[in-house]
């Protein structure tokens, strides 16, 4: 999934099938057509469900074409899910890697970082809150609910790193209620945004509800 650039995703995507004297594409080239066309199709506010027959018309190719590379929907949108869990946890960890500003300037980052990630790619952000995950296969749903578990457990981490640094692996009451409360916070975020057409943005107002909490 690396090819697969977050800015991109959005842009339409050209057909998989090919003019005379073009060359083919190679196989994981098709792959990341069908996923950029898929997360194109999911930024339509209107929150319809994606069929595999709307998302051949618009590759301008058959079903069967699609199951060649993918087999399942289902797939697809596992693919799609690859895609973000990559791209927000090597952000975050670059974050807390460079172990710049205290605790509380590192979620910060962190929480901006994936409110931004949402804004930037609003396709990804009916999938990371459920939306376009609705009438699909129940593990999908199970592993969006994971990755905002580990955003959780890494916002827990780090504000207990600061509160009690070298004193044990168990954080304190003040790190999981903060903790809780921001992952809460970003969730409603992304769903007000996926929600209101994606015209509220994920940001807004950001500095000032971080300054509440932290």
């Amino acid at each position: 999934m690396s090819d697969f650039d977050a800015h991109s995703v959005a842009e339409n995507s050209e057909p998989v099938t090919e003019a005379a004297g073009r060359k083919r594409p190679k196989p994981g080239e098709r792959r990341i057509q069908i996923l950029q066309a898929l997360a194109a199709m999911l930024e339509q506010p209107d929150g319809e469900r994606i069929t595999t027959a709307a998302l051949a018309a618009r590759l301008q190719v058959s079903e069967a074409a699609l199951y060649r590379h993918f087999a399942s929907k289902a797939q697809m949108f596992e693919g799609l899910i690859e895609f973000i869990e990559q791209s927000v946890f090597t952000l975050i960890n670059q974050i807390t890697a460079a172990g710049t500003g205290d605790g509380a300037q590192q979620v910060a980052r962190i929480m901006a970082m994936l409110l931004q990630f949402g804004e930037k790619n609003p396709g990804m952000v009916r999938v990371m809150v459920g939306d376009a995950l609705v009438y699909e296969n129940e593990r999908l749903l199970q592993r969006m609910n994971l990755f905002f578990d580990k955003i959780e457990a890494t916002l827990r981490r780090v504000l207990y790193q600061v509160e009690t640094p070298d004193v044990s692996q168990t954080p304190t009451v003040d790190a999981q209620v903060q903790a809780s409360l921001l992952t809460a916070f970003a969730v409603g975020r992304l769903q007000r945004f996926a929600r209101s057409g994606f015209k509220r943005l994920p940001s807004e107002h950001l500095d000032a509800c971080l300054a509440r909490v932290l």
